[in-house]
């Protein structure tokens, strides 16, 4: 946990810290299920894994019974092995903060916070224990190597979404420009890391960003707060922006456009105890490969030593064997300066 502790330690300064060439990802670990995948994804040895929600599915106000189930998440002897093995950073999406698709309407925030953040052994003197909110932000680097990882909590302060009542669908677009995703302190605190200078920018979110099955949870039931996101990367300048999301239970990579002078990607990776196989017969839209609807985990490998950096995407199975891969180099990832200076 050397990692960690480096970053969380108030005089630690981003020299100081392990460059990252190697990192992996996933959502939906099921405490209910078996779990064998962490030691595929041990195997791969990555330096750090983001764990992007639905750690455990608890929905539920009763807060022992959350104990227990992270308990239980918690005694599984895959994970435990991982665990002692690889340093995991955390955000949480709706299971693990304990109601299905909810938002700020859900009345234990702060005990399903602290235990959120006790089971992930988040350190006592730690921001995310001080204020509302598990958001979060670490770099990891020196300058030129530097790997911004932005976790963004979608829950805590989110706006209540708009129903369909249609049977097919659960949700429809809102553009009530009084609803909100991330909240005012966390649009802040965005814009803030946003100006930090960083190569690559690691944005965590449980849900899709860019988006999927229209109707099911993603950025886009809020579309005025996704092109505020779109928006405030473009204001700021930042550069390297990669999105890594969960929740969906099939591996996706999509790319879009935001408005930016360089592509956005979405790296959809889940899940690590249940998926669905039938996600690979479905259309994709924005997509670059088709869907995976087997058990997965994402990697993202960063070769540092080409003078083009080059960043190696891919959505691994059970075994570890690559599903998809996709290949970008840092400078794909860059504004245009001529832009910026008119």
């Amino acid at each position: 946990m050397v990692l960690l502790a480096a970053v969380t330690t108030a005089a630690a300064k981003a020299e100081d810290v392990i460059v990252i060439e190697r990192l992996a990802f996933g959502s939906c670990s099921d405490q209910e299920r078996p779990q064998p995948i962490w030691d595929t994804i041990a195997a791969f040895e990555p330096q750090l894994f983001l764990h992007l929600g639905d750690s455990v599915y608890s929905d539920t106000e009763d807060m022992r019974r959350r104990r227990a189930d992270f308990t239980r998440q918690g005694r599984i002897p895959e994970f435990q092995r991982f665990r002692e093995r690889v340093p995991i950073l955390a955000i949480w999406d709706d299971h693990d903060y304990g109601a299905n698709d909810g938002g700020s309407e859900y009345p234990q925030k702060a005990e399903a916070e602290r235990l959120f953040l006790d089971f992930f052994e988040e350190p006592e003197d730690s921001l995310r224990r001080r204020r509302p909110g598990i958001y979060d932000a670490k770099i990891f680097g020196p300058p030129g190597r530097r790997v911004q990882i932005l976790l963004l909590d979608g829950r805590s302060f989110r706006s209540s979404l708009e129903r369909d009542p249609s049977p097919y669908r659960r949700y429809l677009p809102s553009v009530d420009p009084n609803k909100t995703l991330l909240g005012k302190a966390q649009w802040a605190w965005l814009e803030e890391q946003l100006r930090q200078p960083a190569e690559i920018r690691l944005i965590v979110s449980g849900i899709q960003v860019l988006g999927y099955a229209a109707g099911f949870e993603s950025w886009k039931n809020l579309p005025l707060e996704q092109e505020r996101l779109f928006a405030l990367i473009r204001e700021t300048g930042a550069e390297g922006v990669l999105f890594l999301t969960g929740d969906a239970h099939f591996a996706l990579l999509k790319r879009g456009d935001g408005g930016l002078d360089y592509p956005l990607y979405d790296f959809t990776s889940s899940g690590l105890s249940h998926s669905r196989p039938e996600a690979a017969e479905r259309p994709a839209p924005l997509a670059i490969y088709p869907p995976f609807g087997g058990l997965n985990f994402g990697t993202v490998e960063i070769d540092w030593r080409q003078g083009d950096p080059e960043i190696v995407l891919a959505a691994r199975d059970l075994e570890g064997n690559a599903a998809f891969e996709h290949r970008i180099r840092l400078s794909e990832l860059k504004v245009q300066r001529q832009k910026i200076d008119k």
